[in-house]
């Protein structure tokens, strides 16, 4: 069985969920199935516009480093095509970042980040997907359970929105794939095949959001720079961002943990600003003209799915469904990648979508999500409020580290790119522990 492009077919995939990750995984699918439908509960807007279906899109995201690599490699141009539609590259050295340590050192950095709103990468990513002849869309349409049974999962019972309730029909699949997000069905409807609980790792530091988008201020010098007034364990427990973004505009979150959660409205946004570490975020919206309501946004704890661990047969899941991290370190989009990259991967290594794909696709998505959860329940740990975080003597070993890291990355610059590699996902950890890193590192 081949594809109408001559590439190895195996049936249909369906991809539960059209946001970053669903899209994602469904470009990742093409060429291994002969037919990939989304199904969307919302239905798309005209351009690059806010949607209820995306209700963290409409805070500060960034694509780190490996995430803005990879998103070139598997959509060759798509960056320079957000660039020139107003997305930023932010250099890592370009970003004003006060640490627990600190104010980082400064240096000429290679490496960067993609800095634009969410609705804005979404639709670039959109109109890549929808222009290939594979992928159809089921917009404005619910899915609703899964077909199957509790060895194979076998397609999906959707039904369509509206104000009169359609009936529920199945669609037929060699390979479901769950990108629905933190609000993921799935578990529910897998204890209802009669499949025992997946195994999860849940981490909850009881992070809360307000986000709002500004004018950029006529005359301010700061060009594509962002700033980043990070937490410091454990009494100062509140954040704040500002990334350039489209239009000539910032869009700036402030977050806080449990205990020191931002207040709702622009009452709620000016008093937390004004209970940050440092001035300088205050002091530059002290000009700067509103171009947007406040936003609140309670993301809900971290949650790693081990599905590696327990899962019926044709069935993947990736993004926020499989983990969720707080979004306080930047990692959801660039995840989010590196699951539909594996996804990829993994249907070449075994030519199409059957069981032994799905298998190891789940292997490899929890593989890839590894890192990244390693280091936000680390960080979360650190506040005395948070449940369910990692303890004892090797937790504290880790902080003791990751201090001395911090601290010396606020006066040697070969320190802090190290340190910014790690953070970006583009080297591991270990690169910490390279000779001549970690003598600066321990260097008094």
């Amino acid at each position: 069985m081949t594809s109408s492009n001559g590439a190895p077919g195996r049936g249909t995939a369906v991809v539960i969920g059209g946001g970053l990750a669903g899209l994602a995984a469904a470009w990742a699918l093409r060429g291994f199935a002969e037919r990939i439908v989304v199904v969307e509960r919302d239905r798309y807007p005209a351009g690059a516009e806010f949607r209820a279906g995306v209700p963290q899109g409409r805070h500060a995201h960034l694509v780190l480093e490996a995430g803005h690599r990879l998103l070139e490699e598997m959509m060759p141009g798509i960056n320079q095509e957000l660039i020139a539609a107003g997305a930023r590259r932010v250099a890592v050295s370009d970003v004003r970042w006060l640490c627990s340590a600190g104010w980082l050192a400064e240096y000429p950095a290679r490496m960067g980040f993609l800095s634009c709103t969410r609705p804005l990468l979404d639709a670039f990513v959109l109109d890549r997907v929808r222009a290939h002849p594979a992928i159809e869309f089921l917009e404005g349409t619910d899915a609703v359970g899964l077909l199957g049974s509790a060895t194979a999962v076998t397609g999906v019972k959707v039904r369509e929105r509206g104000p009169e309730r359609s009936e529920v029909r199945g669609i037929p699949a060699e390979l479901v794939v769950d990108a629905t997000g933190r609000s993921t069905s799935v578990p529910k409807w897998l204890a209802e095949l009669g499949c025992p609980p997946v195994p999860e790792e849940r981490v909850d530091a009881g992070v809360a959001y307000t986000s709002r988008i500004f004018h950029r201020p006529a005359g301010s010098d700061l060009g594509d720079q962002a700033v980043y007034l990070q937490t410091k364990a454990p009494d100062a427990q509140r954040m704040g961002v500002l990334l350039p973004v489209e239009g000539d505009r910032w869009i700036v979150s402030l977050a806080g943990m449990r205990g020191a959660e931002p207040a709702a409205g622009e009452e709620g946004f000016a008093e937390h600003l004004g209970l940050l570490r440092d001035p300088l975020l205050r002091e530059m919206l002290r000009d700067a003209e509103p171009a947007g309501e406040v936003r609140g946004f309670l993301p809900g704890p971290g949650v790693r799915r081990r599905y590696d661990r327990g899962c019926p047969d044709g069935l993947v899941v990736v993004g926020d469904a499989a983990s969720t991290f707080n979004p306080v370190y930047g990692q959801g989009v660039t995840v989010a990648l590196f699951c539909a990259r594996e996804l990829r991967r993994t249907a070449k290594r075994h030519g199409g979508i059957g069981p032994a794909t799905a298998r190891a696709a789940r292997r490899a998505v929890t593989a890839a999500s590894k890192l990244p959860w390693m280091i936000s329940c680390a960080e979360d740990a650190r506040f005395g409020a948070t449940t369910g975080a990692p303890s004892g003597a090797l937790i504290g070993l880790q902080h003791r580290f990751f201090d001395k890291v911090l601290a010396a990355s606020t006066r040697d610059p070969a320190v802090t790119a190290a340190f910014h590699e790690v953070m970006s996902l583009v080297e591991p950890p270990s690169l910490l522990f390279r000779p001549s890193v970690l003598s600066a590192i321990l260097r008094d």
